[in-house]
């Protein structure tokens, strides 16, 4: 069941309202956006009235969600979530593009992206030091002392960073430096790590699995949210289907379904889909049409001598040309990119 209080509700009524469900047996989820509070209230309750909720004091409305993802579902919820990553706003009018390698290589490598990707229009930094690969052989990253390295070119460019945290034991190092917490597609149904990103106070990114339905992933989210953080990206980054022209197949369609669904953003990462750089263009363009709220690519200096992935990699160059197409996409549609240390309102 899904409380939503009126926009003028104060504390005082806000409070009565949580006392009043948990005295029913309710465990009582908050959510504050900048113009109203929504109250998840979990718990099966056969023939409970929910009219007695909805004439307390500063109710504006009661709903009941059949969805199992209670606090991840759009029920009740006209507004669409904003995520606040210091200042960074995911979720509104403007459109974010996060950049950087698959994973970190030197420190000429970080000092070179960061200055790139910042100075091209991008606003977040994709600073992994560990990636999971499909094969053992692959390149997996490169972990020792790269954190502070991320952290000190990421504020000199004025970039967020975001960073893939692939098991419980280093998220505490990870949160020390990030802004934004990565889970990759192959922890997408880590239960331990979700559980456990659920007490973080960091933003998470959380990708969709190889083969996982929209219902699964959004039931990973409702895993953090559930735990207490509500601050969830999602990101699209293809599925395995019977397709072998490229890696993965990119769904695009998950970009309206979700929306449809769920009330928090969605990215699309047209890289990992494909595995091949002459596509990431294209379907970048049409992330954007499509309604996604940002594009994460893999940007490298030399792609051709990347430690890994390095064919699905933007050099310089290109990483530029995708910025000035994707923003006239977003003109058209009537949104605009999100420049580095931009705010960003909400949508219209």
């Amino acid at each position: 069941m899904v409380v939503i209080m009126k926009r003028n509700a104060s504390q005082e009524e806000i409070e009565a309202v949580i006392a009043n469900l948990s005295a029913f047996g309710f465990n009582v989820h908050r959510s504050s956006g900048v113009n109203q509070t929504v109250l998840g209230a979990i718990g099966v309750k056969p023939g409970f009235d929910h009219r007695i909720i909805r004439g307390l004091k500063g109710v504006s409305d009661v709903k009941r969600v059949t969805e199992a993802y209670k606090l991840a579902s759009r029920a009740g919820r006209n507004a669409s979530t904003i995520v606040d990553v210091g200042g960074l706003r995911i979720g509104g009018h403007a459109i974010t593009v996060m950049a950087g390698p698959g994973s970190v290589e030197s420190e000429e490598q970080i000092r070179a992206m960061t200055a790139q990707v910042a100075c091209n229009g991008a606003s977040l930094f994709r600073g992994n030091i560990l990636k999971p690969r499909t094969s053992f052989y692959e390149f997996y990253g490169v972990e020792e002392g790269r954190l502070e390295l991320i952290r000190e070119a990421a504020d000199r460019g004025e970039l967020k960073v975001a960073i893939e945290v692939t098991d419980v034991a280093r998220l505490d190092m990870m949160s020390e430096y990030a802004d934004i917490l990565q889970v990759g597609a192959r922890n997408m149904q880590n239960f331990e790590l979700l559980r456990a990103l659920g007490t973080s106070n960091k933003p998470i990114l959380l990708e969709r699995g190889l083969s996982a339905t929209i219902e699964e992933w959004l039931m990973s989210a409702e895993y953090v949210m559930r735990c207490g953080n509500t601050q969830i990206i999602l990101c699209e980054r293809g599925i395995r289907t019977f397709e072998s022209a490229t890696r993965y197949t990119l769904d695009l369609s998950a970009v309206s379904v979700v929306k449809a669904k769920s009330h928090l953003p969605v990215f699309v990462d047209p890289c990992r889909s494909t595995g091949m750089r002459n596509y990431i263009i294209p379907l970048a363009r049409a992330a954007v049409a499509a309604g996604a709220d940002g594009v994460m690519v893999d940007v490298h200096h030399d792609p051709a001598n990347a430690s890994g992935a390095g064919l699905s990699a933007l050099n310089f160059d290109q990483f530029a040309e995708l910025i000035v197409q994707i923003r006239d996409v977003a003109k058209a549609v009537g949104r605009s990119l999100t420049e580095g240390g931009e705010t960003n309102g909400p949508r219209q």
